[in-house]
């Protein structure tokens, strides 16, 4: 992206910059009277897209760079939904926003980055960078800065009279006073060096506990990390060339990929075989895959836990009766779906023809037996499926991220994504008791571009 390059070389062009050493970008800031000037908020911006939590996110980091550039220019009234699609995201000029809403969805995505950035590699920074919903212009606020005083003079301080007390001290005392407060003094200051040493050393203990969250707390957890299971994209290839279904039981045999018997099972229509089994042998995901995994990651962190990535193709039965898991991609891509078939209501099948349906096992009054996604459908309608269940073990839970498309289990990502459209559903569903059931959700959306636009639920369930 050619545009985008040459908007982060303009933003920091002739800023002062340390480059003495390799890690001087990464050097806390001090506070200062210029924490505030234009050159210090560009110095800020460039920390943040060149810290671990920006550093593989080009898209994000390119969309905070245009905006804050921008802005520090004083063209704030250039700063609209339209304006950022077609400069950043490269969409046609005069797109129907309303249709595509690529740019709410990644500030949506920039808003929870920034968050993650401030609560760790820039918790002293002087100034930080908010978005404020509802808009897209960046405000630099100034944080509430630590008191200069250190706790030894508010000690003093606190057991210091107002004013003075004339009562008379005898001499003897007075002189106990004057031998037994310099070394009291000198304890005091020893034990807050040391706290300060200690907490500076080990990070954990001075950090604030982790925030929980109503939904995403029941799948990240301090005890253990979180699995979480890349999809084969290799396999959805496979499906597509050969016009084979692979189901679980074929995909832990393995013989659709292995020599002479892999190459009978594919109908004899096929020509290349060879190159098709090449292609199921080899480890694809898809960059939709990957940007929703290090979204997961940045989310599991910020509630003080982590996630265990693992190719699906790695993958035994008895590594889901143990433990949280979140499943991205359907069937094609993750046979392992197939585990949690049984209990959910919602099915998505494909004929790999290019059409996708979705099956409504019990269908309630008024909703169809079935959804269908055609690959002629003028609306590129297209349908993402939201689970939330017991794992097989029943001791941890199990989250279900599908698609009819990868731009639908995207719509599926972002709706758990977004508090704004998460939490509702979440108060809506939430037991008497206020615990949340096990759910399960199906969206419709539509496919512009490959991305996911603006979603609907279109049925729900839950499960007792």
């Amino acid at each position: 992206m050619v545009k985008c390059a040459t908007t982060v070389s303009k933003l920091f062009v002739d800023t002062a910059t340390d480059r003495g050493t390799p890690d001087a970008r990464f050097r806390r800031p001090v506070a200062s009277s210029t924490a505030e000037s234009e050159p210090a908020r560009r110095e800020l911006v460039r920390r943040i897209v060149e810290s671990p939590t920006f550093a593989r996110s080009e898209r994000l980091s390119t969309l905070l760079t245009y905006i804050c550039d921008l802005a520090l220019k004083g063209r704030e009234s250039e700063i609209n939904e339209q304006r950022i699609g077609h400069e950043v995201f490269e969409r046609p000029a005069g797109y129907d926003s309303s249709a595509d809403g690529i740019v709410r969805s990644q500030a949506s995505r920039l808003r929870q980055r920034l968050d993650l950035y401030f609560q760790h590699e820039g918790a002293d920074e002087p100034v930080r960078i908010v978005i404020p919903r509802g808009g897209y212009v960046p405000v630099f606020e100034t944080q509430a800065a630590a008191s200069s005083e250190p706790p030894a003079v508010l000690l003093l301080d606190a057991v210091t009279p107002a004013a003075p007390v004339h009562t008379p001290v005898s001499a003897g005392s007075a002189s106990s006073l004057r031998r037994w407060f310099a070394p009291a003094l000198c304890v005091v200051l020893a034990l807050l060096l040391a706290t300060l040493w200690i907490y500076d050393r080990h990070p954990s203990i001075s950090a604030a506990t982790p925030a929980s969250h109503h939904f995403w707390s029941l799948l990240f957890r301090n005890s253990q990390p979180t699995l979480v299971v890349a999809p084969d994209s290799g396999l959805v290839l496979y499906h597509g060339a050969s016009g084979q279904d692979v189901n679980l039981s074929a995909y832990l045999d393995g013989g659709y990929r292995a020599g002479p018997d892999g190459a009978n099972r594919i109908g004899p229509a096929v020509p290349q075989k060879e190159w098709l089994l090449n292609l199921a042998n080899r480890r694809y995901t898809s960059i939709v895959d990957l940007e929703m995994i290090l979204h997961l990651k940045d989310r599991a962190r910020s509630l003080g836990s982590d996630i265990t990535v693992r190719y699906a193709r790695d993958l035994r039965p008895d590594d889901f009766k143990a433990g949280d898991v979140i499943l991205l991609g359907s069937r094609e891509a993750d046979p392992w779906d197939e585990l949690f078939h049984p209990g959910i209501n919602f099915i998505l099948e494909d004929d790999y023809m290019g059409d996708f349906s979705v099956r409504n096992r019990n269908p309630r009054p008024g909703e169809p037996s079935r959804w269908d996604s055609k690959s002629d459908d003028p609306q590129h309608r297209v349908y993402g499926l939201v689970a939330f269940l017991p794992n097989l073990g029943g001791n941890g839970n199990a989250l279900l991220l599908e698609g009819t498309g990868m731009s639908g289990t995207q719509a599926a990502m972002d709706f758990v994504s977004d508090d704004t459209l998460l939490l509702p559903f979440i108060q809506k569903i939430r037991l008497s008791d206020g615990t949340l059931p096990h759910f399960e959700l199906l969206l419709e959306t539509h496919n512009m571009g490959a991305s996911a636009v603006r979603s609907q639920i279109l049925a729900w369930r839950t499960m007792k």
